[in-house]
């Protein structure tokens, strides 16, 4: 108990406070009646068990009344105020206490079930600071992050957090990325540079320049759309809760015809009148056992839970109705860099006779040295330490690539075009290569052609085999990239088929193409702002790791923190798994409550009545928290 009690909140240990003073209370005075000590009057009981009644159920009380003055009085508070009061009424003073406490049981368990899935969720979002440093009047503040104006400095120190988006103007770090894209290797940053909030800053000190205030940076829109997850209500939530409505008022009804049909029929004949305090009894029992707390807490609790389970592993979900859809995955869909493959490339060199691969990168990483294209920096990280070639007079040519001086001969690298453009023939035996192909040539002599191409992610082809196992009836890719490095990505992946040289308009329309021949839900996953549209338009849209992109977060449904596709199969396992104990739950409160309505017209009993409901309740919260495991 101690160890559990650790994790409540105040006003939860409040609670469990409350129902332990009215047990104890409860089973004191059971005990004194029962060996005769309270008199069998209901001056001497009543006002006796009126005290464990009211430290267990005063809030019920004071929310039934609130509702009725607002016009909401077919709740389970009502229902709860009614039955115990009339229970009451006709002198069943421990059952009605035993009803009430059993009920603030419920709650208990249910506000318990409810914070271990937000504390899951809290867990993850451990990525906001709680103040800003600034520069102000010539001090350094610290305040809280949305006090920051946009425009204003901050100061950032190794090993803080960075609390708003911005630019540096000071400053040269490396940023840990992990809590935000899951990147593990560092990213380096310098003046100029954009930085967003909740990476870390890990070496030196860094002077920002705000760009958002706090309501729009990266974080801020994080934490969004997790306190928003469940804002969204699943097919069968929104069922329940409009069950819920009409079902409420109709028990309510027929408890009054219960209590007053009887009595109507035999009104002519008073010696064969029913007893009225049994019809009355009868009639608080079937509200008693009619009360749909089950249901109507169990079924949003499911999904809360299956999303909590989900941010564990760092996955975010917008929303039950999202959780709900990916039960049923029939297609899905890839886009290709940043998603399949690694992002990062791949350097392979091929070069003639006399010349070696360590010259090759050399001279061709020297003249891209002042380029941030991904190719560049690609070359950049290839060439061998040490090795760097002096270089002048460098010159860009736009769609061809770069010419310079390199002891004092021209330096050309680029495509086969730019070595066209010079009159370099290519040699007849270059082999066919999948991926972007950058061609070096020093004095006119043809030096080598280098292949940068990108990385198929190495949990690709088994993430895909385990959606196969799943049920998944169909995986492609859509790609912008060229037919030859999607094709060979494609292979590598297992995929049924991809779509290349797409546009992101080309991407939708072949996303349209894909939902008209689904038979389940089409997802698609994706990992950038070209990307949104496809994220949009589909059922269910993924994003991987695109946190630096307001498109991409408002766009996607779903967000893999890590950026792994590993997460896929887990993620769809989660929702089954939420989808089966919902069934579960819906199936068992609905039969016991119907098997104890009849039973209760001819042996009324208010214990078991409130096992039929507050019991059910439990056992299906219990359950509903076996989605967050």
């Amino acid at each position: 108990m101690n160890a559990a009690k650790k994790h409540l909140t105040r006003k939860q240990k409040k609670s469990l406070w409350r129902i332990l003073i009215a047990a104890g209370l409860l089973a004191v005075l059971a005990v004194l009646c029962r060996v005769g000590v309270i008199p069998d009057l209901w001056y001497w009981r009543l006002p006796l068990f009126l005290v464990p009644y009211f430290v267990v159920g005063y809030d019920v009380l004071r929310k039934s009344v609130q509702g009725i003055l607002h016009g909401q009085l077919l709740d389970e508070n009502f229902l709860m105020s009614i039955a115990t009061i009339g229970a009451l009424a006709i002198g069943e003073y421990p059952e009605a206490v035993f009803v009430m406490l059993f009920y603030q049981l419920g709650e208990l368990f249910q506000s318990i079930a409810v914070g271990n899935s937000r504390q899951s969720i809290a867990e993850l979002m451990e990525i906001c600071p709680e103040t800003a440093r600034v520069e102000r009047g010539g001090e350094e503040l610290e305040i809280d992050p949305g006090e920051v104006a946009v425009g204003e400095i901050i100061i950032v120190r190794p090993g803080e957090k960075i609390p708003l988006d911005g630019m540096i103007i000071e400053g040269v770090s490396a940023l840990d990325t992990r809590s935000l894209t899951g990147e593990s290797l560092p990213r380096e940053v310098a003046p100029g540079d954009e930085v967003v909030s909740g990476c870390v800053n890990g070496e030196g000190l860094l002077r920002v320049r705000v760009a958002k205030p706090f309501a729009d940076s990266t974080v801020s829109k994080i934490l969004e759309l997790v306190e928003n997850s469940t804002a969204a209500k699943s097919r069968a939530e929104g069922m329940v809760t409009k069950f819920a409505r009409i079902y409420t008022p109709v028990v309510v009804g027929l408890a009054a015809l219960i209590a007053l049909v009887p009595a109507i029929i035999h009104w002519a004949s008073p010696a064969t009148l029913p007893d009225p305090m049994g019809l009355v009894k009868t009639a608080l029992i079937f509200l008693v056992v009619s009360c749909p707390c089950a249901l109507v807490i169990s079924v949003p609790l499911s999904y809360f839970a299956g999303i909590g389970s989900a941010s564990k592993r760092g996955i975010l979900i917008k929303g039950a109705n999202d959780l709900e859809s990916l039960a049923n995955v029939d297609t899905i869909a890839f886009d290709k860099t940043g998603t399949l493959t690694e992002g990062s490339f791949r350097v392979s060199a091929v070069y003639p006779a006399g010349m070696t691969e360590e010259r090759l990168l050399s001279l061709a990483a020297s003249a891209e040295q002042h380029s941030n294209h991904p190719v560049a920096r690609s070359l950049a990280a290839a060439m061998p330490p040490k090795t760097r070639v002096a270089i002048e007079q460098i010159e860009e040519i736009p769609g061809r690539g770069v010419r310079a001086q390199a002891g004092g001969k021209e330096l050309l690298v680029g495509n086969a075009r730019l070595l066209a453009d010079h009159q370099i023939d290519l040699p007849a035996d270059l082999p066919q290569a999948v991926g972007t192909v950058v061609y070096v040539a020093l004095g006119s002599v043809f030096c080598g052609m280098i292949v940068v191409s990108d990385v198929c992610k190495p949990e690709a082809a088994g993430a895909i085999r385990d959606l196969r196992a799943l049920g998944v009836r169909r995986a492609v890719m859509l790609s912008g990239d060229r037919e030859p490095a999607a094709k060979a990505i494609a292979a590598e992946a297992g995929l049924d088929g991809y779509r290349a040289g797409l546009l992101p308009g080309d991407k939708v329309a072949a996303a349209e193409e894909l939902l008209a021949q689904k038979q389940g839900t089409f997802v698609y996953v994706g990992d950038g702002t070209n990307d949104a549209p496809v994220l949009a338009r589909a059922d269910v849209g993924v994003a991987m790791g695109a946190f630096g992109s307001d498109a991409a977060i408002e766009a996607a449904d779903v967000v893999l923190m890590d950026d792994s596709l590993s997460r896929l199969p887990v993620l769809f396992k989660i929702a089954r798994k939420t989808r089966r104990i919902v069934l579960q739950n819906i199936i068992f409160a609905i039969s016991v409550k119907v098997a104890f309505l009849i039973f209760n017209l001819f042996l009324p009993n208010l214990w078991l009545a409130t096992f039929a409901d507050v019991g059910v309740a439990v056992l299906a919260i219990l359950n509903a928290s076996r989605a967050g495991r």
